[in-house]
């Protein structure tokens, strides 16, 4: 976009300083995102992200939830007495005509939200051991810090981890065949639907009163926190999808992406297995911050958890491959069929690894 548009929408935000430039962001997949640097000494640079209401189409709902989040947080961080909190939270800026409202725009113009640029930040994108670990803790806490938030979230994106929803548009899929793929496909949908009910569990312990929802991250990649210089983490980013959820919705999006030894859409599934040395670290994270206020059916569902990902990602690749590729982009036409059987492998080998989960999470219990 022109740089003096991006600089008009700016000023619509009560901002400090004089803006000097706006350059674009290269992080986020969604949301497109800019710095916009200011030139006085001591006044903040800030980052200007467009909103994308295609995927998150109830704005206020939304920039609600984000407030709520980021206020809760910092009210966290005050009674703890944190030093730079500003470091350790994202902190929105409200508009100039209306300070309580921290959106600018509308359908015809876009939506866009400004925030101050955390200084001397850094994202990571390797996983290793040790990140893992990182994550968990982080992600943990995260959860852990909003167990007690007093106002009711929305969902950003509805039944985005819903398990029965999704084998309901896969049922709907299998029905309208639209693009004449079914008989190509009837044995690998026959070996998916085969675990369809048990895949549900998190749905039904909910119903049954036993299962709780959370407010989640929902999108728990390492890339989603920032560190300072020194590899300490100051805060988690990216919240538009944060929701109530199960805890499982952390757990297992995230090692689906980390813990698989091979991309999403390998082709030879020889080299998909599942990487019991990332599941480790990031488990003993993520219950060292989130143990003490998870429920025991919580705990004792991780490697449901685990498993339920890969599964639930099976099974939109294949809804998408039937329905003709209209939601996920694809490189080549059988390129959604790969994918799903890709994450139906990786399922597979978590399925293999489920008691070796059960008997390190009981492992590290007992040694807290």
């Amino acid at each position: 976009m022109d740089k003096n548009k991006l600089m008009e929408i700016v000023s619509h935000f009560q901002t400090e300083g004089t803006f000097a430039d706006v350059a674009p962001l290269t992080a986020g997949l969604i949301n497109d995102s800019y710095k916009v640097f200011t030139l006085e000494k001591g006044k903040p640079d800030y980052v200007l992200q467009h909103i994308n209401n295609s995927i998150f189409q109830d704005v206020d709902m939304l920039m609600d939830n984000i407030m709520a989040v980021t206020r809760h947080l910092r009210k966290k961080l005050e009674a703890a007495h944190t030093a730079d909190i500003d470091r350790h939270v994202l902190t929105f800026i409200p508009l100039r005509d209306n300070p309580d409202l921290y959106y600018y725009g509308n359908d015809e113009t876009g939506y866009w939200r400004l925030m101050i640029f955390i200084e001397d930040s850094v994202t990571k994108t390797e996983v290793t051991p040790e990140t893992s670990y990182e994550v968990g803790i982080a992600f943990g806490k995260f959860q852990a810090d909003l167990a007690d938030i007093p106002q009711q979230l929305g969902e950003t994106i509805p039944n985005f981890h819903n398990m029965e929803f999704r084998l309901q548009q896969l049922q709907d899929a299998i029905k309208a065949n639209q693009a004449g793929r079914l008989d190509k496909v009837r044995p690998l949908i026959d070996a998916i639907l085969e675990d369809a009910e048990d895949m549900c569990r998190g749905e039904r312990l909910h119903r049954e009163g036993k299962l709780p929802k959370r407010i989640c991250h929902c999108d728990t990649k390492v890339n989603n926190i920032l560190f300072d210089k020194d590899d300490n983490i100051l805060c988690v980013i990216d919240l538009d999808t944060v929701m109530p959820n199960f805890v499982f919705s952390d757990i297992g999006d995230f090692l689906r992406w980390a813990a698989n030894t091979s991309a999403e859409d390998e082709p030879d599934l020889d080299k998909v297995n599942f990487n019991f040395a990332i599941f480790e670290p990031f488990i003993k994270g993520y219950l060292q911050s989130a143990g003490h206020f998870l429920l025991p059916i919580e705990i004792e569902n991780i490697p449901y958890a685990t498993l339920l990902f890969p599964y639930m990602q099976a099974v939109r690749f294949l809804c998408d491959y039937l329905n003709g590729d209209t939601y996920y982009k694809t490189q080549y036409p059988e390129h959604n069929l790969v994918r799903t059987k890709t994450q139906f492998k990786l399922y597979q080998s978590v399925k293999d690894h489920q008691l070796q989960m059960a008997a390190f999470i009981k492992e590290l219990l007992a040694h807290q």
